[in-house]
């Protein structure tokens, strides 16, 4: 066996062994669960996680997809909860300890304070009879499979696990709150995935080329010209959109153009978006439909144009 056969069937085991592992997790979901997810709504304050080592990794990864998915939460070392953070929980809180074998002693102090002072506990481990899940007042429980390095020295069966466990959690939550992709996008304004979940209102241009029906093609071509969209929206007298005129029309006019009004020339009818649609809905549509600008309207408002978005607007943010 080549070195590059050998490095793939470790991997592909590896990765094998995990998804076996998470199919046992899903099998075995309980009213544990069900338990753990009612204790975190009804907190009146935030959810505390904490863990140590490979644990603390994932609980750090745990406690930013609840923040970012509704949930407050935050990552509270144990060691350093011993030397003064333990002011950081509060009454209302709920603290979520993950420990694989249940026993780090460096959760001691941080469970003796939950038990003290009344705070929910919910422990996610892979021993049920472990000092974290007969403190514990709620029981997430991880299958105990080993780890895929093959002698259970290496965190990686068990990580994956109590990741899955994690995520389970937080989208459950999520669900439940009905939180939307408006609201996490207010968790998420920068990067790709800001833009991605950017709506048409976040992109639009508010100073728009628009005339009157009736107006003469020359007024027209100048309204165009200064607002550099390559477009002009026609109006009726109510300001309603009833029409654009595109490069396109111009060319298809070209014959005594100047001569024309903007209502002979205009596309009747034209494509519009809403404000408050999703702005890939939009370069969806400007790519389908090969064309570079989308007037916004809403229907609920009379249907004037509100604004105009342009694909250069959505590509300048990472969209298209």
């Amino acid at each position: 066996m080549t070195d590059t056969e050998s490095f793939l069937k470790t991997a592909r085991q590896v990765i094998t062994d995990e998804a076996r592992a998470l199919d046992v997790l899903a099998n075995g979901l309980d009213e544990h669960f069900a338990e753990a997810v009612q204790l975190i709504l009804q907190a009146t304050g935030r959810i505390i996680v904490s863990g140590i080592g490979k644990s603390g990794h994932i609980g750090h990864k745990i406690a930013a997809t609840l923040a970012s998915t509704g949930t407050p939460a935050y990552f509270v070392h144990p060691a350093e909860a011993s030397h003064g953070d333990l002011g950081m929980v509060s009454k209302g809180d709920v603290v979520l300890a993950i420990s694989n074998s249940g026993e780090a002693p460096e959760l001691v102090n941080l469970l003796a304070f939950t038990r003290r002072f009344g705070i929910p506990l919910i422990g996610l481990s892979s021993k049920p009879e472990s000092t974290l899940m007969k403190q514990a007042d709620v029981h997430l429980l991880i299958p105990s499979m080993g780890e895929a390095c093959g002698f259970g020295m290496v965190p990686s069966i068990s990580t994956t696990l109590t990741l899955a466990m994690g995520d389970a959690l937080a989208i459950a939550l999520m669900k439940y709150r009905d939180f939307k992709p408006e609201d996490f996008r207010a968790y998420h304004p920068g990067g790709k995935l800001g833009a991605q979940l950017s709506t048409v209102r976040d992109l639009m241009h508010k100073e728009l080329p628009l005339v009157t029906a009736g107006t003469p093609m020359s007024e027209a071509l100048l309204v165009m010209s200064q607002k550099s969209f390559g477009v002009v929206g026609v109006t009726d007298e109510a300001g309603r959109l009833m029409g654009i005129v595109t490069d396109g029309d111009l060319r298809r006019n070209m014959k005594g153009l100047l001569d024309k009004s903007t209502e002979e020339v205009m596309t009747k009818n034209p494509l519009t978006i809403a404000p408050n649609a999703m702005a890939e809905e939009a370069v969806s549509i400007m790519n389908d439909r090969k064309i570079t600008s989308l007037f916004v309207v809403d229907p609920a408002t009379g249907g004037a144009a509100e604004g105009l978005l342009h694909i250069h607007d959505c590509l300048r943010v990472g969209l298209g």
